[in-house]
């Protein structure tokens, strides 16, 4: 997978497609599906910081170890699986597994009781 794909699986995973981001970061309307592997740092780090990636894992399709702590790393990876729940993922850095539990438990308490899913 090149990095335009990776932004086109970042992209499809929050439901919008490349012309979409493109507009919503102000990038001109192809420069993107045009860039063939060439597309300009500004433009990576406002995309990194778009889907909250590293550019590196846009560049390299790898992400650095946040967690040290196996079960904490899941949990986390689970939370940022979610899309009801990934805007928390960068929030719980830093959180011990337990924190991190805790805090998904809550969440799917509050999702389970809201009538409107």
């Amino acid at each position: 997978m090149d990095m335009v794909d990776r932004i086109r699986a970042l992209c499809a995973a929050h439901g919008t497609n490349l012309f979409q981001l493109e507009k919503t970061l102000g990038f001109a309307n192809g420069s993107l599906a045009k860039s063939d592997e060439k597309i300009q740092s500004w433009r990576l780090k406002a995309i990194a910081d778009y889907f909250h990636v590293t550019v590196d894992y846009l560049i390299t399709g790898e992400t650095p170890e946040y967690y040290t702590n196996p079960e904490t790393a899941s949990l986390a990876q689970e939370l940022f699986e979610d899309k009801d729940m990934r805007m928390l993922f960068d929030a719980a850095r830093g959180c011990t597994p337990k924190q991190l539990n805790l805090a998904a438990q809550i969440l799917r308490g509050f999702k389970e009781t809201n009538p409107d899913g």
